[in-house]
Formats: C-alpha cells, sequence, structure tokens
C-alpha cells in the first residue's frame, strides 16, 4: 500500500472525519472545529468511506501548471546560455531570448534554472559566489562539517576611506559625468567606449566608440550633448591629461592649467571638475559596467566589425534602449541646459588650438607636414619669420591659423608638385570661388589662450 502525505490542513480534516466516523461524534461539533458546514461534513464522511484516505489528498496535486516550461524548454534556455548569451547577465539574458528566440520566461525562472546547473550571472554577488563554493566545497569533501567563521569586531570605517553614499543632483543637465572604458567590443582589437551621464536621472547624454583614449572622442561626446540637450551646468571626469594637464613649473606654483577641452569648457561657461577618486563619479563608473555587461553582447549578435558600425548602432539602438530601461526619464522635465549655439559655431569651439611659428619660408609645420596660409580666394598671404600665430582644427577637420586678430585658411604644400611645367600640358585654370572664413573671436585670441594656459581656472576644482 502506497504511503499517502497530507498537508496539515487536509491531515486535520482527515483526523476529525475519522474520528467523527469510527466513534459516531457531534456533526457540528466537528463542523464548527474544521470551520466548514454540517453539509460539508456529509460530504466529507462519504468520500472517507468510499476512499479512505486518499479522499483529503487535492486533486491538484503533482499536476503541472498549464503555462509550466516543458523539459525540452528549459533544456534549451540553459543550452543558450552556455553557447550564445555567456557574456550576458541574466536580466539581458532574458530580453535577448524574447527578442531572438521567442521564448518567453521571467527572470526569477531563467535564474532558478541556471543554478540549478551552478552557473552564475558574469558579475554575481559576492555572497552567491561564496554560497556556490561552500556547495562545491561539501560535495568534494562529504565528510568535513561546517565551520562557522566569525564575525569582525569592529566594522567601523574611518570616514576618511570610506565613500559614503550621497543623493543625486536635483536637475536634468546640473553634473554630466564622463569617463572611457576599453574593451574588445568587437573584432579583435580594443577600442575605448567614451561615455556622458547625467547624475540627476541616469540618462546617457552622449557616447563615442574611438580607438583610444582622446581628446577627439571626447569632443564628439560634448559634440552630441551640444546638439541633442544643451550646455550643461557641469562635467565630472576623472583626473587624464584629456582634462587637465599641469607643467612642472605650474605644479610648484600649485596652479591648474587648462587643456584643449577645458578651453572649449570655459568658452562655453561648462564648470569643469576633475576627481582622482573612482565613487566621486559612481554613476558613470557603474554605467560602465551595465554597458559592458549588455553592449558586448549585442554588437557580437548584430555582426558588428567596424568602429563606424558600432557608433551608428551605439547611437541608433543601444543608447534609447538603455535610456529607457534604467534612467529616470520622468524627472527629464527639470533640467537646466542652457540654449546651445548653432552647428557651426560648435564646430569651431569644439576645436584644438595649438601655438606655431612662421618659419623664413613663410610656412609652418603641423602634425609632420608643412602648411601656408592663405585668403579667402586662396591666395597666399606670407608672414615675416618667426611670427606667432595658433592654429586651429576644427571638429570637422577644417584647418585655419590666426595671426594678428585676423583669420586665415590654410594650405597644404605637397612635398611634390602635382604638374610639371617642363613636361606636363599646363591644364585650364578654373575661377577661383571665393571660401568663406569664420570671423575672428574671442577664443581664437593667441594671447588669451596663451593667458589662460599660464594661470590657473578659478573654477576649475578637484573634487
Amino acid at each position: 500500500m502506497n504511503r499517502i502525505d497530507l498537508t496539515m490542513k487536509y491531515d486535520e480534516q482527515y483526523k476529525v472525519i475519522k474520528d467523527l466516523v469510527d466513534h459516531n461524534g457531534n456533526k457540528k461539533r466537528a463542523a464548527l472545529k474544521l470551520g466548514i458546514s454540517v453539509r460539508q461534513i456529509n460530504r466529507r464522511i462519504k468520500q472517507y468511506q468510499a476512499k479512505g484516505k486518499a479522499a483529503f489528498v487535492h486533486g491538484n496535486k503533482d499536476r503541472k501548471p498549464v503555462n509550466c516550461l516543458t523539459t525540452e524548454i528549459n533544456n534549451q534556455i540553459v543550452t543558450l546560455y552556455r553557447t550564445k548569451y555567456q557574456d550576458c547577465n541574466i536580466k539581458h539574458f532574458v530580453q535577448l531570448l524574447d527578442r531572438f528566440e521567442d521564448i518567453h520566461v521571467s527572470y526569477t525562472k531563467a535564474y532558478s534554472l541556471l543554478k540549478q546547473q551552478d552557473i552564475l550571472s558574469p558579475k554575481p554577488w559576492r555572497k552567491t559566489k561564496r554560497a556556490l563554493a561552500k556547495k562545491k566545497w561539501h560535495k568534494q569533501h562529504p565528510k568535513q562539517s561546517k565551520q562557522e567563521v566569525s564575525a569582525a569586531v569592529d566594522h567601523q570605517l574611518a570616514l576618511a576611506d570610506a565613500h559614503p553614499r550621497h543623493e543625486r543632483c536635483k536637475y536634468f543637465g546640473e553634473e554630466i559625468q564622463m569617463d572611457a572604458s576599453v574593451l574588445v567590443w568587437f573584432g579583435k582589437r580594443k577600442a575605448y567606449l567614451h561615455l556622458a551621464i547625467d547624475n540627476a536621472t541616469g540618462i546617457i547624454v552622449g557616447a563615442y566608440f574611438d580607438w583610444e583614449e582622446t581628446l577627439n572622442g571626447y569632443y564628439h561626446v560634448f559634440e552630441q550633448i551640444l546638439k541633442e540637450y544643451g550646455i550643461p551646468l557641469c562635467f565630472k571626469t576623472d583626473n587624464r591629461t584629456v582634462f587637465n594637464y599641469e607643467t612642472a613649473q605650474t605644479k610648484a606654483a600649485h596652479k591648474d592649467v587648462l587643456t584643449q577641452f577645458g578651453y572649449a569648457c570655459k568658452t562655453l561657461g561648462v564648470d569643469l571638475k576633475t576627481t582622482s577618486v573612482s565613487q566621486a563619479k559612481g554613476m558613470v563608473e557603474r554605467a560602465n559596467q551595465t554597458v559592458q555587461g549588455r553592449l558586448k553582447p549585442e554588437l557580437r549578435l548584430a555582426g558588428i566589425m567596424t568602429i563606424n558600425e558600432a557608433n551608428k548602432y551605439l547611437h541608433d539602438v543601444f543608447v534609447p534602449d538603455f535610456n529607457q530601461n534604467f534612467s529616470q526619464t520622468s524627472r527629464k522635465a527639470w533640467y537646466v541646459f542652457e540654449k546651445a549655439p548653432d552647428d557651426c559655431k560648435i564646430n569651431y569651439t569644439l576645436a584644438v588650438l595649438t601655438g606655431r611659428v612662421f618659419d623664413s619660408g613663410s610656412a609652418i609645420s603641423f602634425k609632420n607636414k608643412l602648411y601656408q596660409a592663405t585668403d579667402e580666394y586662396g591666395k597666399l598671404v606670407c608672414f615675416m619669420k618667426g611670427t606667432k600665430c595658433l592654429v586651429i582644427e576644427a571638429l570637422d577637420g577644417q584647418l585655419l591659423t590666426t595671426v594678428d586678430e585676423h583669420v586665415y585658411l590654410l594650405k597644404e604644400i605637397p612635398k611634390n608638385a602635382k604638374i610639371s611645367p617642363e613636361v606636363d600640358q599646363e591644364p585650364k585654370k578654373k575661377r577661383t570661388k571665393k571660401k568663406w572664413i569664420p570671423p575672428m573671436s574671442h577664443p581664437w585670441k593667441r594671447e588669451s589662450f596663451i593667458k589662460q594656459q599660464k594661470r590657473a581656472h578659478k573654477y576649475h576644482q578637484y573634487v
């Protein structure tokens, strides 16, 4: 005879009904004890007399729910994670199953399936890793007993060594945190993802791939912010030379020296703060981990192998999806972004300024190439040897120079002539079109730029 196990509720009913039948007890008292009617007591008596103890087993016992996943689907989920989605966290894995595999499963179900197979997320909690390690240890050493580890006597941490939590900023655009993370995102070569995220809402306001963590990458992120949102109030970054550079002399004098990015921020009125403590810009540091866990597998599944394709996917697909899932979009209404300048001014503001000196051939050297100054009609403009100028490399790559508060175009001098007047037939001269030269502005004054390099920025501060 098979053993019948009942729950506490039905076991109590069985004992009362059995006692009632065996000793011909009071039905009203039994109904009061079980909290049911006398009519139900009569039904239970008939069921007991017909089936015995088995009559009290619930009809749905050992019956699988209708929405329960089959064994084949469970095995398929585990196999997919081990082979195709091994670098995804479980939350992202569930979303990708719904998007690409047409498998609809909850986070809890996927987590329990993988946990049964001792599979953890790429970045599990410490206690989860410890629990799995203990489980494996007890399997290998079944005879050993569990030993409790005593807790530390003093858990208090000195305030100077701690990084306590602090509230977010109040307004959207009040503080933009910037950083770059390096990884083999696509292909076989490492690339740097330049990221900018708003502290108040967690919205990614700019993202750009480049092969190195350079000024060019952060300039493109800055351009995205200006065109999409406007001028923010403050940037918070790390102490890299892209944002802050100090020569030996200025270090001795304890002066902060603005770099190209800092000068662009100064021009647009954006405060620039730098820090060496990663916890001080924890928003972007944590976002980097989330992006690394989600973006890399998505780029792999999309078959992206070039940096241009990666930047397009980043802008068109990933950033909107990230902001929808992780940001506080409801707070976007409270913002402090200022109105951004037009595209032309953005192009010339996010420029690289470099001091140069004209040689005896009225030329300057820039990036291992020789250039000469021309006016808007392409006519050569010569300067005396030793004349100082400021070379302006705009964001779109256009080269200009300023001399005595006048702006000129720069024309590259080729190493070899394109046409030989003695051998080749002289081509027909094309009419020279007048080229537009932007007007002289304050950020392009050489004295202004040099002055900012020599003295500390009174708004530049370390956090």
